[in-house]
Formats: structure tokens, C-alpha cells, sequence
């Protein structure tokens, strides 16, 4: 069965996260670690985590996505920016140790007028600094739209990144949809050129799960802005093919669309995995 879920608080506790996705036939979704604007964590509950454990093991959740704050800059030309970004990545790396969560994602940044090869060393320097041989999460690099001066625009970039990193074992990538789209890469027309470009500057290997989202914005834009599955440039033969995909169809696939509430992301799911076992060509 295909691994999906939506995007959910995690104010009222792990628990009741599962459970509104379990109530929406999702099974696994992404959270922030903390406010998506920065902030201080809040404290971890065993018993919270008991009880999202058993109830991963009892409905065989996939894997759950964790989500840095989107303050995070590790390339920030502002060194106490980067302090920042170093010390809630170390925090958030810390804390996953105790929850059942393994993937770690989070955006590589923005080098503000730096260049991007002096961001990617920036990134790097924090990476192969905090992370350790042994940690539970992997680290998920996202894939960019490419706006401003953000790094993650291009596969060659990301690659980049991960090949500067000590535990190479320890990294992997998430794929956005509507971010690869508004990037220029074509997953509507010619998706299997796009998994062929990313196999052989990444390596399929290192991908780890995909954010589905359409895109409000035209193709090569450099623009992020999502929306809900079939509304936008990718439409829904896009989707189709992406989530029965023989090389994508056992990752876990996470939704950020823009919902009014956490039931309107069951329409999405219904979608999505009315497309399982459909009869797609695809190329050799």
C-alpha cells in the first residue's frame, strides 16, 4: 500500500498527530520540531512517544517525517545566523533520538549574497561538525525552487553538498514536486529523464521520500507556491505516474498542499492511492 500522509501540528501531542492521520486513512506523516518560524522545542512526553510508538506498530505506519524550522540557514552570511541554524540542528538531531522518527529534512539555505560555493561549504562545515556516526536520523537535504539565493536548485548542487560530508551514509534527499517543477526540472513531461538526471548526479539511492505538492506557478519559474493535488501546472496524470512509479512507489510521500483542515487531505489520499496498480508504460 502506498506510504502516504499530510503535514500535522504536533501541538497537542505525537499521539493525537497519529491519530488524526489514521482517521484520514494516511499511514505516516511529517511535523515541524518546533514552530516553523524558530522557537524552543517543546519538551518531549515518554509517555506521548510510548503511546505513537504502539500505535505505529499496531496500524504499520511507514516512516515519519521530521521538518526543520524554516529559520534554519546554515549558509547565512550573518555568523550568529549560523550559530543559530548549528545549534537547533544539533538540538533537533538529539531529540529524534527519542522519537520514532528517522528522517530528518530540512531546506539547505540561502547564501545571501555569497556565492553558492561558499554556502555549500557553510552547510557542510555544520553538517560534518554536529553529526555523528551512529545518530538514528538520517539527514534529508530538500530540493529547491531555486528563489533568491537558495541552494538545493539544482541536483549538481545537492550532490555537492553530500559529497563534502563525512557520513555520506547518514544523508539522503526529499523530493518536492512542485519545488523540482518550478526548478526546471520537467516531471510532467518527461519524468523518467528527471529520475535518469537525478540517478546519475545523486544516485537513486540517496532519495528518500517525496513531497507531493502542485504548483501554482508556471514551469521554471524559481517560484514556491503550492496547491492541492490536480489545481495547478503539474495536474493529476502527473501524479499518477509519479506515485505508481516502480522506482518511487515504496517511498513514503509526504503532503504539504494548502487544506483548510487536516479532513481535507483525505480527498488527496483517496486520490492518490486510487492510482495503485494502475496501468501505466513506462520507459525501459
Amino acid at each position: 500500500m502506498l506510504i502516504i500522509g499530510p503535514h500535522l501540528s504536533i501541538a497537542g501531542g505525537l499521539k493525537k498527530a497519529g491519530e488524526e492521520a489514521q482517521k484520514i486513512a494516511a499511514n505516516t506523516f511529517q511535523f515541524f520540531t518546533r514552530n516553523p518560524r524558530g522557537g524552543k522545542a517543546k519538551a518531549i512526553d515518554v509517555n506521548d512517544v510510548a503511546e505513537l510508538q504502539r500505535l505505529i506498530d499496531e496500524n504499520e505506519f511507514g516512516p515519519l517525517l521530521a521538518h526543520a524550522p524554516y529559520t534554519l540557514n546554515m549558509c547565512s552570511a550573518k555568523p550568529e545566523t549560523r550559530e543559530f541554524a548549528k545549534m537547533i540542528f544539533k538540538e533537533d538531531l538529539l531529540r529524534l533520538e527519542e522519537l520514532p522518527c528517522q528522517l530528518y529534512n530540512f531546506h539547505p539555505g540561502s547564501h545571501t549574497g555569497q556565492g553558492v560555493e561558499k554556502g555549500i561549504a557553510l552547510i557542510t562545515e555544520i553538517l560534518n561538525d554536529v553529526m555523528w556516526a551512529d545518530q538514528k536520523a538520517t539527514v534529508v537535504l530538500e530540493t529547491m525552487s531555486g528563489k533568491g539565493t537558495e541552494i538545493g536548485r539544482s541536483f549538481e548542487e545537492l550532490k555537492a553538498i553530500i559529497d563534502r560530508v563525512e557520513l555520506k551514509h547518514k544523508m539522503g534527499v526529499c523530493l518536492d514536486t512542485c519545488h523540482v517543477y518550478s526548478a526546471g526540472y520537467d516531471v510532467v513531461a518527461n519524468l523518467e529523464g528527471v529520475l535518469a538526471s537525478f540517478d546519475q548526479i545523486i544516485g537513486l539511492d540517496y532519495l528518500k521520500c517525496i513531497h507531493l505538492n502542485d504548483s501554482m506557478m508556471p514551469f521554471n519559474s524559481n517560484k514556491d507556491r503550492h496547491q492541492k493535488i490536480g489545481l495547478g501546472t503539474l495536474g493529476i496524470d502527473a501524479f499518477r505516474k509519479i506515485v505508481t512509479h516502480p522506482q518511487l512507489k515504496e517511498l513514503p510521500f509526504f503532503l504539504e498542499t494548502p487544506q483548510e483542515n487536516v479532513q481535507d487531505y483525505q480527498k488527496e489520499i483517496d486520490l492518490l492511492r486510487s492510482f495503485e496498480g494502475a496501468r501505466i508504460e513506462y520507459a525501459d
